[in-house]
């Protein structure tokens, strides 16, 4: 049994993704639990997890509310990069913005529920796939900042979505589809687009991502602690950054810095 503060997942890319929970100072193996009841236990605290303050509710899934307005990676462009205003001297926190966005950027074709678009920093792949559980993914072309990448994922989408439909993603309904030869066209129908921002050509290929899952739930219900503090379940299997249980499912980034009882 352990108690302390969550936070979201690590995932390490295995031939089974290998997950751990971090649970305060502890960190817990996950993947040996799969197939094992496991009881999760809402303590009734929160913790922001930037300063470790007491809040009464989360935002942008560990923050206080001064630290969602305040902080650089709580600002909307995070969510929509094409937004960055780093260049007009308004950014929250220049610094982190510097040392987090202006850095090598991926933009990436994944197989989640379906295929689609997305961005991320070169330095999370393969954990940024992971978390949203692609089974599929191949990087597309390599930028020198967000921004960047985040432009030219606004005009992909007029091909591809960007978003995830989480239900069919933990209902193990995926697309088979072969990103390498997607790909390609991709560059046929994109050259002017990568060549306009000086986008250089990612030459990695496709991975494929096989989760510690023994079975899929037939009808999805997701639980937040704030509802239900007690999920005392049989844990069927670990997907992005969910917890399969055999009745209902659980987000664990959404409730990072909730103070919980872990038992299994």
């Amino acid at each position: 049994m352990v108690e302390g503060n969550l936070l979201k997942m690590k995932s390490t890319l295995k031939e089974v993704v290998d997950y751990v929970l971090p649970v305060g100072s502890e960190s817990i193996p996950l993947n040996e639990l799969v197939g094992q009841r496991v009881k999760i236990s809402y303590l009734g605290q929160i913790n922001d997890i930037y300063d470790g303050s007491v809040i009464k509710k989360s935002y942008a899934q560990g923050y206080s509310y001064k630290n969602f307005i305040s902080l650089a990676r709580c600002d909307s462009c995070i969510v929509q990069p094409e937004k960055c205003h780093h260049h007009k001297g308004t950014c929250r926190e220049p610094g982190w913005g510097e040392e987090n966005c202006f850095v090598d950027h991926v933009v990436y074709l994944a197989v989640t529920s379906a295929v689609k678009v997305g961005i991320t920093r070169r330095s999370q792949i393969p954990t940024r796939w992971i978390d949203q559980g692609a089974v599929k993914a191949i990087p597309l072309v390599i930028v020198k900042d967000r921004l960047t990448a985040g432009l030219i994922e606004v005009e992909m989408k007029s091909a591809f979505g960007d978003k995830t439909n989480w239900r069919k993603m933990l209902g193990g309904e995926n697309e088979l589809l072969d990103l390498t030869e997607l790909r390609e066209g991709v560059f046929d129908q994109f050259a002017d687009l990568f060549d306009d921002h000086g986008a250089e050509e990612a030459h990695e290929g496709e991975i494929t991502i096989d989760y510690p899952v023994k079975r899929y739930p037939e009808k999805i219900k997701s639980v937040v602690l704030d509802k239900n503090p007690v999920i005392d379940d049989v844990l069927c299997g670990i997907k992005g950054q969910y917890l399969i249980f055999e009745k209902s499912v659980f987000n664990v980034r959404n409730h990072q810095g909730y103070r919980i009882r872990l038992a299994a």
